[in-house]
């Protein structure tokens, strides 16, 4: 499944909404999709925030929510030790390609 990031071109992730969560290792994520975006997401609400457009025009967004440092303050988990991740989409699609990607990694490992 070939996908590009956020990293790569701009994604227009409007109209997506939580679809599912999924629990993962922020290096995961970062092995998987690359670094989250810098700007341009809630990070009043969010610490982190991944756009994915996959090939066959499934967009997907990775998320924390309200469980981390710039919602809850210093005594939160960090990013990096967060691991309860929402993942957005117009429908369900966004999640199966999620994990579809996350088993092919660990089919590499």
């Amino acid at each position: 499944m070939n996908f590009k990031t956020h990293n790569d071109t701009y994604i227009n992730v409007d109209g997506t909404h939580l679809q599912g969560q999924m629990h993962f290792k922020y290096s995961t994520i970062v092995a998987m999709f690359g670094e989250p975006m810098k700007e341009g997401f809630d990070d009043y609400k969010s610490d982190a925030e991944w756009n994915i457009f996959f090939d066959d025009c499934t967009r997907a967004t990775i998320y924390n929510y309200k469980n981390g440092r710039n919602y809850l303050g210093s005594d939160a988990p960090s990013v990096e030790d967060i691991t309860e991740w929402n993942i957005g989409g117009v429908n369900g699609d966004a999640v199966k390609r999620i994990k579809e990607v996350f088993n092919a990694l660990k089919e590499t490992a």
